[in-house]
């Protein structure tokens, strides 16, 4: 599906009805549409099938490799000469 075509299309209607001066609330229809999209976004993740276990143990590995890897850099940079 293209993307662009709505977003040109609401870059336009944002920009003629910011140039008659009106206001327009959309923060009710932004907030609805972003819950839906989340919604339906989770949707398409539960219908993934995963090995749950070996995505914990490298979630926790890679985890671990960027923690020991910022104390590395902090500790590096830190360092008075």
């Amino acid at each position: 599906m293209n993307i662009f075509i709505p977003l040109i299309a609401g870059i336009l209607i944002g920009y003629i009805i910011r140039r008659k001066g009106r206001r327009v609330n959309v923060n009710l229809p932004m907030s609805a549409s972003l819950i839906l999209l989340i919604f339906f976004m989770g949707v398409e993740a539960g219908k993934v099938e995963i090995d749950a276990l070996w995505l914990l143990v490298s979630s926790i590995v890679f985890a671990a490799f960027t923690i020991v890897g910022s104390v590395g850099v902090a500790f590096l940079a830190g360092e008075k000469g």
